[in-house]
């Protein structure tokens, strides 16, 4: 593949790229040149493919951001790898921080997950270094599901003996004896996301088997007072609804051999009367132990639909100033 260009800085500029595999075009552009279009959207640019060139239209800026992606998912199609509408996003949104989509994903059963932002590689290199990691950050920012990702990984790799997964049953109160059914079907509404993640990375029939053999564990954050657990990859979900009490039971249990991922939305906390949430107050008490680490995503992480995006955009600012009005 080769390339010109003219033009620099915010000035108009055309660049023409050129492929030297034309088998790989179709995958590129994607179904009706859908991939392209996509492109043109979140890059701000016009793309005209003729034969094994295409040409780039914008700003200067816009059109090495269309450049840099495009040759992303090139070379990532030349390694063998697919391209799907979430990957064209990703390309697109590492070019603009001046970053590279790279190859650094988990492997998993079903599919292989990879970053889909700068705070998300972040977010992984964490996970990979760290015993105990704090992923604070909005709905759709991959805080679970790269959490999930990264034990399933450990688990078939035999790096972790146990994956548990637990989240606060707040909607009950933790009082789930006077909701019907049984205990399955009482705490399976609140753990739902978290069977979702999993079958996004494991075959069905392994994911019921590894539950019936306790190799993957499921559970509402009461069942976790006065357990150790060791040699096993934890993680608790929607932790802004523990209390400080609960969030201090649950990091104590963290036993030999283990590794603890701690998620949840500090602005999503649904706690009764104001309660003080157990993740602020773990925070704000952790923030200098060694070992720990903490990672923040926005909402340039969030990698649902782009409203998805806006509307936690227009919430933050909402956000931001009435914390400077009540100053």
């Amino acid at each position: 593949m080769s390339d010109t260009s003219a033009a620099a800085g915010r000035s108009a500029d055309v660049r023409r790229m050129t492929f030297d595999d034309n088998s790989l075009l179709a995958m590129l552009y994607g179904n009706h040149d859908r991939n392209l279009v996509r492109i043109e959207q979140l890059a701000s640019v016009q793309l005209s493919a003729r034969g094994n060139q295409l040409a780039i239209a914008g700003t200067a800026d816009d059109a090495a951001v269309a450049h840099k992606a495009i040759t992303g998912l090139y070379e990532r199609l030349k390694r063998g790898l697919s391209v799907e509408m979430a990957d064209v996003d990703a390309a697109v949104r590492f070019a603009r921080t001046g970053g590279d989509g790279g190859d650094d994903g988990i492997r998993t059963r079903r599919r292989p997950v990879q970053a889909r932002s700068p705070g998300q590689r972040a977010y992984l290199a964490a996970l990979r270094e760290r015993d105990m990691v704090f992923a604070l950050g909005p709905a759709g920012s991959g805080k679970t599901y790269l959490a999930v990702a990264m034990g399933v990984s450990l688990l078939i790799a035999g790096k972790v003996e146990r994956i548990v997964l637990s989240r606060p049953a707040v909607e009950a109160g933790e009082r789930l004896g006077f909701l019907p059914g049984d205990m399955r079907e009482k705490i399976d509404p609140y753990l739902r996301p978290l069977y979702d993640a999993l079958h996004d990375m494991l075959p069905a029939e392994q994911i019921g088997n590894r539950l019936e053999s306790g190799e993957i564990e499921i559970a509402p954050l009461a069942f976790m007072r006065g357990r150790t657990l060791s040699h096993c990859y934890v993680i608790l979900d929607e932790a802004q609804n523990t209390t400080p009490m609960q969030m201090r039971m649950f990091l104590t249990r963290l036993g030999e051999g283990s590794r603890m991922v701690i998620t949840g939305d500090p602005s999503q906390t649904d706690l009764p009367g104001g309660q003080r949430s157990g993740l602020a107050d773990a925070v704000e008490t952790l923030a200098n132990v060694e070992g720990v680490r903490f990672v923040r995503l926005g909402a340039q992480d969030v990698v649902r639909h782009d409203l998805v995006t806006r509307i936690v955009e227009a919430y933050d600012v909402r956000d931001r100033k009435g914390n400077a009005a009540s100053r």
